[in-house]
């Protein structure tokens, strides 16, 4: 069983491209992002921001993930949440729970366990994959881009195009979650051994065949 690990902050193509890579390999598919996306909603809706309380939650929840990359889907307690996990007020408020040492722990049990059950092989993609949750991985991968780039690909996605309104929409929202989250992970420079992917000048098909190639050589 084949692991391919790819970190990286927001707005580098880390989801698509991991997706494209499982979809091609016939390899299952993790969004560990979407696993602290999902606790955080849950917390904001039961008005949960205590750490203590936020590790309670963690523990007793029922967190169910696809790990198909054509049909995704995340539920929490028999809830799906696929698309609220990516609302605004989410995203804003993911270190309600990525900040919790101890429920980061539990998390990243759950993703081991994950990685482990995958039958061929499987893509998994975060902000620590490279480093704590799988640095034994066959391949790791950092994904990097400029800011401008960053910002301007997430601008098209959460808007639909990148004006100037939507660029000054989205800053904060990358920027400033890759700063917290920098706090608690270690996302921003490759560690030994690990691959940098600058996608920023790059397309989609050419990011997507240097993976594949990666996964290649390493077999």
């Amino acid at each position: 069983m084949s692991v391919v690990a790819i970190d990286g902050p927001s707005g580098v193509g880390k989801s698509s491209t991991a997706k494209e890579t499982a979809r091609r390999l016939g390899y299952s598919y993790l969004d560990t992002g979407a696993m602290y996306r999902a606790m955080a909603w849950l917390c904001l809706n039961r008005g949960v921001t205590d750490p203590v309380d936020v590790l309670e939650q963690v523990r007793g929840v029922d967190l169910e993930i696809s790990t198909d990359p054509d049909e995704f889907f995340v539920s929490v307690d028999g809830i799906d949440v696929s698309e609220e996990i990516r609302e605004p007020e989410v995203s804003e408020n993911v270190q309600t729970v990525s900040a919790v040492v101890d429920a980061r722990e539990e998390l990243i049990d759950m993703q081991r366990t994950i990685i482990a059950a995958a039958p061929e092989g499987i893509v998994v993609e975060g902000r620590d994959i490279t480093t704590v949750v799988a640095p034994d991985a066959e391949v790791r991968i950092l994904m990097t881009a400029r800011d401008e780039v960053r910002v301007a690909r997430r601008a098209k996605e959460l808007h639909g195009n990148a004006d100037a309104e939507a660029l000054a929409a989205t800053q904060s929202q990358v920027t400033g979650r890759d700063a917290k989250d920098s706090a608690t992970t270690s996302f921003l420079e490759a560690s030994e051994g690990v691959y940098t992917l600058d996608t920023s000048d790059i397309d989609f098909d050419q990011v997507v065949e240097t993976v594949l190639k990666l996964v290649k050589d390493s077999q």
